[in-house]
């Protein structure tokens, strides 16, 4: 028995450093995919629970916004969608996708405080935390729709081919987007609690610069601003190619597209290889 204990082998293990500049283990990540999906499952769980009305909140909020805003904008400031559609729809698009966009943002730059406890006991891919904000988010998007399908068919709306087909390409646009600001967020917040009450102002403002309420084309006498604004935000390009394509209103500007879903990857990239970088003091957090 002896003899056997000494003639084994001890496996050495190695750690180095990543030599990549964003050191990502998709391996591992792909290793925790059951975590994803519990932790997932978790948030959308605990959000609903306890609620009188359930699920119906993700469909109530954008709809009441809607009218709310249809009130205020399109009946007493006269906003009008600038190419015939009926504003409801016009604007109920464009929530949509806004909101798809803040609720990741949001989720994902307080997930990481939110998951304190949880962080500073056990060891995986911190990555996971953030990224399911989007999934939960993609959710009630996914449910919210059905109130768009229904104005369509009401309206009488027949969306072009290119225009479904190009959806996947929106929402992989928006969620790069959220997810590069939510990591970069995120990672502010484990330091600078402050973030926590700013994000909620900048969100607002961000849905008045951004064509949701208004058509882009509101500020064709100002190019220059309208330039800024479809290159510094890929949202802006992003909901008007999906009321170009779903509402059939005009051809849809793939060069708008190309660049939006340019943007969005640099601005994925930039959050990503900050929280990556300052990961190492997460379970510090207080």
């Amino acid at each position: 028995m002896e003899a056997g204990i000494i003639g084994m082998q001890l496996k050495e293990t190695i750690i180095e450093p990543p030599k990549r500049s964003i050191p990502i283990e998709w391996s591992e990540l792909w290793a925790y995919r059951d975590l994803f999906l519990v932790m997932a499952w978790r948030d959308l769980s605990v959000r609903y629970k306890q609620t009188l009305l359930g699920i119906l909140w993700v469909i109530l909020q954008p709809v009441l916004t809607m009218l709310v805003f249809t009130f205020i904008f399109n009946r007493m400031a006269g906003i009008q969608s600038g190419d015939g559609t009926p504003y409801p729809i016009f604007l109920y698009t464009g929530l949509l996708l806004w909101q798809y966009f803040s609720s990741t943002v949001n989720n994902s730059a307080q997930s990481m405080v939110a998951n304190a406890s949880l962080i500073q006991k056990v060891y995986f891919p911190r990555l996971i935390i953030p990224a399911t904000s989007a999934t939960t988010a993609f959710v009630d998007l996914a449910v919210s729709s059905v109130v768009l399908v229904a104005m369509m068919l009401y309206y009488g709306f027949i969306p072009q081919l290119s225009g479904v087909a190009v959806i996947p390409v929106l929402l992989l646009v928006v969620t790069l987007t959220a997810l590069g600001a939510g990591l970069f967020l995120a990672s502010l917040n484990v330091k600078y609690r402050d973030v926590r009450y700013a994000l909620p102002f900048f969100i607002n403002i961000g849905l008045y610069i951004t064509p949701v309420i208004y058509p882009v084309s509101m500020l064709d006498r100002y190019p220059a601003v309208k330039t800024l604004l479809v290159v510094l935000n890929p949202m802006a390009g992003v909901i008007n190619i999906a009321r170009t394509g779903l509402l059939g209103s005009s051809a849809i500007g793939w060069g708008t597209l190309a660049v939006s879903l340019i943007v969005s990857i640099i601005y994925f990239l930039f959050g990503l290889y900050y929280f990556k970088r300052t990961e190492s003091y997460f379970a510090d957090i207080a």
